[in-house]
């Protein structure tokens, strides 16, 4: 295996502080596909002449992680690809162990790589399949994919907005009896939550409470049913509710203003409306 045997994919939303230090630390021998949710002309021109190995799609409008994941997704023509957040950076090795991993031919749909937070050596054991272990589902913020395995199953559910489209995209690889897991001697670097300028941090707040709990009642509805879906929703229901109100009380709007967001979420995934809400 080579470098040309893998593209990757990384989706942005208004992350110039961060995407350098991640493409930094690929090697530029690698095709990356960025895809930028915005019109910013600007950001395209200045990654392309800076990364020869990037091209910058802009969507033009937000279109959220999983939409615009597949775009990328889709002009991927190599046997195998990476979807990392921004905020990720690899280890020097991350790749080549990618590449150890091929080696050993094992059956795979998804695999992940071992998630860290903080900088520092992380001991690995030596010996064929020590580190690997079989997983249900994987986190979003790196993963690789083999493309020939998603054939009948299709990329991410694009009702998704915002939180859930990994998991979704696990379970539906698990009905199917395809194969997920995590390598540790795979290591990725994630900051977390920390691939939106600091900036926007305030209303992407807002806006990712209203996701986690529409996608949450979506998520359950599609894999269950509406009423198991039901069940579980109404204590976040209810604790929404009850927060509005006690932090209008006592004054603390911004509080007030996250839990009127997720209880608006909630009522709109309820009602069967689509994941409309978007920053401003």
């Amino acid at each position: 295996m080579t470098f040309k045997d893998l593209t990757i994919v990384i989706t942005t939303y208004k992350s110039e502080d961060k995407i350098e230090n991640c493409l930094n630390s690929i090697d530029s021998h690698i095709k990356v596909i960025v895809i930028e949710n915005s019109n910013n002309q600007k950001f395209k021109v200045y990654i392309e002449s800076k990364f020869s190995n990037v091209e910058c799609i802009l969507a033009n409008n937000n279109l959220g992680y999983g939409k615009a994941n597949n775009i990328g997704l889709k002009k991927v023509k190599t046997k195998y690809s990476l979807i990392l957040n921004p905020d990720t950076v690899l280890e020097k090795e991350t790749i080549n162990n990618f590449f150890i991993f091929l080696q050993e031919k094992i059956n795979f749909a998804l695999l992940g790589p071992l998630q860290y937070k903080m900088k520092k050596e992380l001991k690995i054991d030596e010996g064929k399949n020590l580190n690997l272990t079989e997983e249900n589902s994987i986190t979003g913020h790196a993963m690789f994919l083999n493309m020939s395995q998603f054939a009948n199953v299709g990329f991410f559910d694009e009702n998704f907005f915002l939180y859930y489209e990994e998991e979704d995209l696990c379970k539906r690889l698990k009905k199917l009896n395809k194969k997920i897991y995590v390598d540790k001697r795979i290591k990725i670097f994630h900051y977390g939550a920390k691939s939106v300028s600091q900036f926007f941090f305030k209303e992407v707040e807002l806006n990712r409470n209203w996701h986690l709990m529409w996608s949450f009642f979506y998520y359950h509805k599609k894999h269950f049913n509406y009423f198991y879906a039901l069940i579980l929703i109404l204590p976040k229901f209810f604790s929404s509710l009850i927060n509005i109100f006690f932090y209008k009380l006592i004054f603390k709007d911004e509080k007030s203003k996250i839990y009127t967001k997720r209880l608006s979420g909630l009522l709109n995934s309820m009602l069967g409306n689509t994941s409309w809400h978007r920053p401003i």
